[in-house]
């Protein structure tokens, strides 16, 4: 009896002790703009999510930076557009995996002047001022257009001379009239000329998808996640939380994201939080969104998602 009692206090012990993890510090980078906006609250308090569990937050103005060191495996969590998360995963052989997506459409059709636009059919035979040539806006612009029986090669002219922010410059100057601008460009513009805006491609996007314009995501190492899931769902969890405070508290989270230096002014991030799209989804919503995005970009430029549809093993 007591060689019995003995036994079921040894595998007690061994239990507890498998299950106790051990004290683990990672690296968290997002890039400058609404794909990071939703983990401002997480800057702020420092999130630990755990006592074992410490982490470092990073906010980068240059995405080159943020591509850089996820191709050399030296970040565990990252807030990045979506096609830059199908690229690592391509390019990487698996070695990143997405979590989340938290940003959704950040693209919209502004004009200025007397200009009337109130539906895709309306740009027939018009000049859009645009940004991103070769990258997402192209791809989802002429997708929308095309989807609305509009060719984008012939029916409309599309302008990609100018950078967002010089592009944004000449819509306050009255200098272009229609623009294609991500937020928070969109916000700046009409805060400072009588620009307005006439289109959300969230909204067009929708449309045709029925899911949404999924524009940014959370990656994680694969590693991390296979060896320590814990800390990712920990992550995740807070990550949630603090999606859900930012969307409900807007001037207090515009204060943040200006002290951060994740948009440059408190008054442009509060107002840009509404047209943003911060959203967190994750599991089959998470991979419905992706897909509706990667495929289209695939269909104009495989070498835009890394040159392949990522496979099944791509989803956390």
């Amino acid at each position: 009896m007591k060689k019995m009692m003995l036994l079921v206090t040894v595998l007690v012990f061994l239990l507890v002790g498998c299950d106790k993890k051990d004290p683990i510090a990672i690296e968290v980078y997002g890039l400058n703009g609404p794909t990071s906006m939703g983990m401002i609250k997480m800057f702020e308090e420092n999130t630990t999510l755990d006592k074992e569990i410490t982490v470092t937050y990073e906010n980068v103005a240059q995405p080159d930076v943020v591509l850089g060191m996820l191709l050399n495996e030296e970040i565990d969590i990252a807030a990045v557009p979506t096609n830059v998360a199908s690229v690592i995963y391509n390019k990487t052989g698996g070695k990143y995996k997405v979590a989340a997506v938290n940003t959704l459409g950040v693209l919209y059709i502004v004009t200025n002047g007397d200009v009337e636009i109130n539906s895709i059919e309306d740009l027939k035979g018009k000049t859009i001022g645009a940004s991103g040539k070769g990258s997402s806006p192209e791809y989802v612009l002429n997708y929308v257009l095309s989807e609305n029986g509009i060719d984008p090669e012939n029916d409309v002219t599309v302008d990609y001379s100018l950078a967002h922010a010089d592009l944004a410059t000449a819509v306050i100057a009255g200098e272009v009239e229609i623009a294609l601008l991500p937020e928070p460009f969109v916000t700046m513009v009409t805060m400072q000329s009588e620009a307005k805006v006439a289109i959300s491609m969230q909204d067009e996007w929708e449309k045709i998808t029925g899911n949404g314009l999924a524009m940014g995501c959370i990656v994680v190492k694969t590693s991390l996640a296979d060896e320590r899931s814990d800390v990712v769902d920990a992550f995740l969890d807070a990550y949630e939380t603090s999606v859900k405070w930012v969307n409900e508290n807007p001037v207090d989270a515009s204060l943040l994201i200006e002290k951060y230096g994740v948009l440059p002014k408190a008054k442009i991030a509060e107002l840009a939080i509404s047209n943003s799209n911060i959203v967190f989804m994750k599991k089959d919503e998470m991979k419905a969104q992706m897909k509706s995005v990667l495929d289209v970009l695939y269909q104009f430029n495989p070498q835009s998602i890394g040159g392949s549809m990522p496979d099944e093993a791509f989803y956390y």
